[in-house]
């Protein structure tokens, strides 16, 4: 039988093809680049990710947090994160904590999607600008660290953004009037910052967001009527601001909306019927502010609620005989009001503390012991 020999057109053509796997799955030089320039930024002591990051190795295939568009070799995700059950930190037995800044550097990251610098309590300086240049970006992540300045002006440009978190750092200014143009966005968290000013009126326009999460910052103003068109929005915390004025009567015929936290801010008024009567709730939080009136009488067999907190308020008469009929309340605190008269009878309040009821004007029997 004749042995075939290789061909040298065929044999060129291996050649080419093992050069253009090799090609293909390297790190780009200018990515690689721009790496160093960030890490060069950055302070990690206790754990050693950044040993990885080494100039003798690709950055696609041996850099701690680093992944590649396989194709292209370009840098499409940075995934570091100070607290996780990866075995380098198994192994440490520590959650991490590195300082510096993000380096402007990154920006030249042109195919990046994912930026995720997360929860190293040491990170500070302000967001590069820059940042808004990358296209393709849907992910941010820089919660828990010490970043400070503003969000980004032209934040809006990123049009493809999904998650913005930037909970837990030192930011202040307020929420740029761009933010509202992120037709993609679904998860934003500022929480535990500085931020400041009234929540734009525009806010409804993020019409894919389904959790908004603005607690413990500085912001004033009215809570803004376009959010009532928002029908994916789940989660709403507004808590431990500065809003003012009522609690509109549509927040409790949002058909999605479950968690709603308003305490602690400068709200007035009554509370509206449709809050309590809705069944979609799970956690409603009204206490610490200056609301009045009497409870709505407005509990039914579909009313479900996991944690339900009108404390601290200026809430006045009885309490509403047809809570008794709620499908479930697992916590319940009217205490610290001026309500009167006595507590019902059976569920929820048979397994409710007297904490619940406390500091009210004349409540009595249940697990007060105040004979009625």
């Amino acid at each position: 039988m004749t042995k075939l020999l290789p061909s040298p057109f065929s044999s060129l053509l291996a050649v080419v093809f093992i050069s253009l796997i090799s090609i293909v799955h390297c790190c780009s030089p200018s990515d690689q680049t721009a790496l160093n320039a960030f890490k060069s930024s950055l302070s990690e002591p206790n754990l050693g990710i950044f040993n990885t990051w080494s100039e003798n190795t690709d950055c696609c295939k041996a850099w701690y947090g680093i992944s590649c568009n396989p194709d292209s070799g370009r840098v499409t995700d940075i995934s570091l994160r100070g607290e996780s059950e990866d075995a380098i930190f198994q192994k440490a037995g520590r959650s991490g904590y590195m300082t510096g800044s993000i380096d402007p550097a990154v920006c030249d990251l042109t195919a990046l999607s994912s930026l995720v610098l997360a929860d190293w309590k040491g990170i500070s300086g302000e967001i590069p600008p820059c940042i808004t240049s990358l296209a393709s970006l849907r992910v941010i992540d820089l919660a828990g660290n010490r970043i400070t300045g503003e969000i980004p002006a032209e934040i809006g440009k990123l049009t493809k953004l999904a998650v913005l978190n930037l909970a837990e750092n030192r930011m202040s200014g307020e929420i740029p009037p761009s933010l509202t143009s992120l037709a993609e966005l679904k998860h934003l968290e500022l929480t535990e910052n500085g931020i400041s000013g009234v929540i734009p009126a525009d806010f409804g326009s993020l019409k894919m967001l389904s959790r908004a999460l603005l607690g413990r910052n500085e912001l004033t103003g009215s809570i803004p009527g376009s959010i009532s068109g928002m029908k994916r929005l789940a989660d709403l915390d507004l808590s431990r601001n500065h809003i003012e004025g009522p609690i509109p009567e549509w927040m409790g015929k949002m058909n999605v909306l479950s968690v709603l936290n308003l305490d602690s801010n400068s709200l007035t008024g009554p509370i509206p019927g449709s809050i309590l009567s809705s069944s979609g709730f799970g956690v409603l939080n009204l206490s610490r502010n200056a609301l009045e009136g009497t409870i709505p009488d407005v509990f039914g067999s579909t009313t479900y609620f996991m944690a339900l907190d009108l404390s601290h308020n200026n809430l006045s008469g009885r309490i509403p005989d047809s809570l008794s009929s709620a499908k479930f309340v697992g916590h319940l605190d009217i205490s610290h009001n001026r309500l009167c008269g006595p507590i019902p009878m059976g569920s929820p309040f048979d397994h409710l503390e007297a904490s619940s009821f406390s500091d009210n004007q004349c409540l009595c029997g249940g697990p007060l012991m105040k004979t009625c």
